[in-house]
């Protein structure tokens, strides 16, 4: 992401977002009714052409990020029923949860982190809608490609906390040292017991010769956006890779486990090159 410009993938996710709330009750399958608060005037004019030919280009893309989208929202939510007392959302991009989510009001905490770009126009948009700031949110400017997660300490995390962390829609863009620190702070800073929910890319895909549409726009668009799909874990092997970092209680939700959750029933299919990873911090 360059310096100084807001995230172009998260204008995007919030697009997708806002598309489906429009939908009916009966036909969407995750609920943001801000989404559209966030996208600006010239993608909300193209959405139309991007909900009729997206699953000619990229087939299944839109049902994987609906259904991420619901399957976070679900977790973050039986999180909280199960005793979790503090969120943080890794790269919260336009993420309004701690709007829609009824359960999060109840948290200590809610912290975003971010990039600081990104933050400014998210929250001034926010302003524009004219809602109420949130009293348990706290705002974390942070450049994962840079910085550590140290700042969290400085806005009042608690280290001794049931804490969730939701990383979604991030780790594709960063560098294999980026990720690594990132797991490292968590494996060292939280309770345990403590769990973290993210999503992820297959590394094949990246290696194959036939890449799909979306990670060949997210190239082409490198020099404007100065984001770029680099980092995957291979299919297969999430769990070994969570456990030598220090996770355990590893789940990895596949393709297959998304269409029975939220498409039984009917002949949609989710992108299989993509895949969510729950897993809880160890003892130390």
């Amino acid at each position: 992401m360059r310096q100084g410009q807001s995230s172009l993938t998260a204008q995007g996710a919030a697009l997708i977002r806002a598309l489906e709330a429009k939908k009916p009750a009966e036909q969407r399958v995750c609920y943001d009714p801000l989404a559209h608060s966030f996208v600006h005037p010239i993608l909300r004019t193209l959405g139309p052409l991007l909900m009729h030919f997206g699953p000619f280009r990229s087939p299944g893309l839109w049902e994987y990020f609906t259904a991420r989208v619901r399957y976070v929202d679900d977790y973050i939510t039986s999180s909280v029923q199960q005793g979790t007392q503090q969120l943080v959302i890794l790269g919260a991009g336009y993420d309004s949860r701690a709007y829609y989510l009824e359960a999060l009001r109840s948290l200590k905490q809610v912290f975003e982190v971010d990039h600081p770009a990104t933050q400014r126009a998210k929250r001034a948009r926010l302003k524009q809608t004219g809602l109420a700031p949130l009293t348990n949110i706290a705002y974390v400017p942070v450049n994962f490609m840079t910085s550590q997660l140290d700042s969290l300490f400085e806005h009042g995390y608690q280290a001794d906390l049931p804490t969730l962390f939701v990383w979604e829609g991030v780790i594709p863009y960063l560098s294999a040292e980026a990720v690594d620190s990132t797991l490292a702070f968590i494996r060292q800073h939280a309770l345990p017991g403590s769990a973290i929910i993210f999503d992820y890319l297959y590394a094949e895909a990246l290696a194959s010769a036939h890449t799909r549409s979306e990670l060949s726009t997210v190239s082409r668009l490198r020099r404007i956006s100065g984001e770029q799909i680099v980092f995957g874990i291979p299919a297969g092997t999430l769990v070994s890779f969570l456990t030598q970092r220090g996770f355990t209680d590893v789940v990895d939700i596949t393709h297959t486990d998304l269409e029975q959750l939220y498409f039984q029933g009917t002949k949609r299919e989710v992108a299989s090159i993509y895949g969510i990873a729950v897993a809880r911090v160890g003892q130390a």
